[in-house]
C-alpha cells in the first residue's frame, strides 16, 4: 500500500501508512524495501524535514547504507540541492557504486564544484565511459578547455556523448578548425554527431559551413530529422540561399518527414527572408498543426513585406481559430501597420493588447506605434505617447522622432520636447506598462 500511495497518490497517505507501520507493536517494522518509498513521497511532496526524518530513522536502524535505501536518499539530496548532504549518504556505503558515484560527478559538474568532482572522480575504484563524461562535462561547463582535452586524450573508451561533449566545448571556444579535425576523427557518425556540428556552425554565424556539410550527411547515407532541416533552412534563410531551401522542402517526403509546426515555421521564415512570401502562405496554409510561433512569424513576414491587409486578416483568423495573440504577436500586426500607414489600426490594435489581453506594451511596442503615428504626421501625438510612457524610452526613440519634428514644418514645440527628452534619455530599457 505504501509503494502504491507514494507512486500514485495519495502521496500523504504514504506518509500516514509509513507513520502507523511504526506505531504498531506487532513486529512489523519498516524495512529497506518500505524506506525509498516512503522518501520518494517525501520528495514528491517537498517535505524536506519529512524526509531528514525518515533518513534518521533509517540511520538508527542501520539500513541507511542498503543501497536501495542510500540510493533514494542520495536522489532526494540532490533534488532538494543538498549536495552536502548527498555526498555524505555517498561516502557512508562500505562499496560505493559506480552508478551513485557518476551520479555525484554530474551533479558537482552542473553546480561547477570542479574540484569536488575531480576528488570523487579520482578516488573512485571502478569507473565506466558514464564517469569520465561526467567529468569532461565538468570541465566543459567550467570553460577550462585544456582539462577537457587532457582528459579527453586519456578516456580509454569514448561513446558518441564523448564526441559530442568535446565538438561543443571547441565550437564555443571559436575553435572551429579542431571542431572539424575532431568531427572528422570520429570512428562512426550518426545522427546526433552530424547534429551537434551542424547546430554549433548554426550557433555562431557558421552558415556556409552548415550549409556544406548537408550534402555530405546524406552521402554517408543519413536521412536527416527535424532539428537538421531546421538547422539547415536557418542557414539558407540567412545566406538567402533560396534555391537550396526549395531542394529541401521539395525532398522532405524522401526524407520521411513531415512538415510539422517546427519544420514548417523554419520553411515559412526561410522563404519569407529569400522574398518568396506566396511559397511562405503555401507552407503555412498546407500545415495540418499550427502553433501561435507559426502564425507569428506569418504575421511578421507579411508585414516585411508590406501586406498589411493580409497581415491583418491572418490576426483575425488567428484569434477566431483560439490561439492566444502574444507580444510578438501584436509586434507584428504593428510593423504591418507602421510598413502600410495604417495609423488608426495601430491605435486600435495597440489598445487591444494591453486592454484585451493584458499584455504590457514594451519598449518596441511603443517605438513602433511612435514611429507610426510620426511618419503620418500625428507628431504632437507622438509625443505625447512617448512622454505618458512609464518608464523612459531609449536615446533611438527619442532620435526617430525628432527627424520627424524636423521634416514637419512648425513644429517647434515638439522638437523642443524632443530634444529634452534626448538629452535625459540612456540605454536600451525593457519598458512594461504598470497595470
Amino acid at each position: 500500500m505504501i509503494r502504491g500511495c507514494a507512486y500514485h497518490g495519495p502521496h500523504d497517505r504514504a506518509l500516514d501508512l509509513f507513520a502507523e507501520m511504526t506505531r504498531r507493536g506487532d513486529g512489523l517494522v519498516p524495512d529497506s524495501f518500505t524506506y525509498p518509498y516512503v522518501v520518494d513521497a517525501c520528495a514528491r511532496l517537498k517535505m524536506w524535514r519529512g524526509a531528514e526524518a525518515v533518513h534518521c530513522r533509517a540511520l538508527k536502524e542501520g539500513l541507511d547504507a542498503v543501497p536501495a535505501v542510500g540510493s533514494s536518499l542520495l536522489a532526494f539530496y540532490v533534488a532538494s540541492g543538498s549536495l552536502g548532504d548527498a555526498r555524505r549518504v555517498l561516502d557512508g556505503f562500505a562499496i560505493k557504486s559506480v552508478g551513485l558515484s557518476n551520479r555525484m560527478v554530474s551533479e558537482y559538474a552542473k553546480a561547477r564544484d570542479i574540484k569536488s568532482a575531480r576528488e570523487l572522480f579520482d578516488a573512485m575504484a571502478e569507473r565506466d565511459v558514464v564517469s569520465w563524461n561526467a567529468m569532461l562535462t565538468a570541465y566543459v561547463k567550467a570553460a577550462d578547455l585544456v582539462a577537457a582535452k587532457e582528459l579527453f586524450a586519456r578516456m580509454p573508451v569514448k561513446n558518441i556523448i564523448s564526441w559530442t561533449t568535446m565538438i561543443r566545448a571547441l565550437s564555443d571556444a571559436g575553435d572551429f578548425v579542431g571542431m572539424r579535425s575532431l568531427f572528422n576523427r570520429m570512428p562512426a557518425r550518426n545522427l546526433v554527431s552530424w547534429n551537434c556540428i551542424l547546430s554549433s556552425y548554426t550557433k555562431h554565424g557558421r552558415f556556409r559551413q552548415a550549409i556544406q556539410m548537408f550534402p555530405r550527411m546524406l552521402l554517408e547515407g543519413l536521412l536527416p530529422d527535424s532539428f537538421t532541416v531546421v538547422s539547415v533552412l536557418f542557414s539558407c534563410e540567412n545566406l538567402r540561399k533560396l534555391r537550396m531551401g526549395r531542394w529541401i522542402h521539395a525532398n522532405l517526403v524522401t526524407m520521411a518527414l513531415q512538415v510539422h509546426a517546427e519544420v514548417g515555421t523554419a520553411l515559412i521564415e526561410m522563404y519569407a527572408m529569400c522574398g518568396d512570401i506566396a511559397r511562405a502562405l503555401v507552407v503555412f496554409f498546407k500545415m495540418d498543426r499550427k502553433d501561435v510561433f507559426s502564425w507569428n512569424v506569418t504575421i511578421r513576414a507579411l508585414a516585411v513585406h508590406r501586406q498589411a491587409d493580409d497581415a491583418l486578416k491572418l490576426f483575425d483568423l488567428m484569434r477566431k481559430q483560439g490561439f492566444q495573440p502574444n507580444h510578438f504577436t501584436f509586434m507584428g500586426v504593428l510593423l504591418a501597420c507602421r510598413y502600410s500607414y495604417l495609423v488608426d489600426q495601430g491605435r486600435r490594435l495597440f489598445d487591444m493588447m494591453h486592454k484585451d489581453y493584458g499584455i504590457p506594451p514594451s519598449l518596441q511596442h511603443y517605438g513602433c506605434l511612435i514611429d507610426l503615428l510620426s511618419c503620418n504626421g500625428h507628431v504632437d501625438e507622438a509625443v505625447a505617447v512617448l512622454q505618458g510612457m512609464p518608464c523612459r524610452p531609449d536615446s533611438e526613440v527619442w532620435r526617430a522622432l525628432l527627424g520627424w519634428c524636423r521634416i514637419e514644418a512648425g513644429l517647434g514645440s515638439a522638437e523642443e520636447a524632443t530634444m529634452g527628452g534626448l538629452v535625459q534619455s540612456s540605454g536600451d530599457e525593457m519598458c512594461v506598462a504598470s497595470t
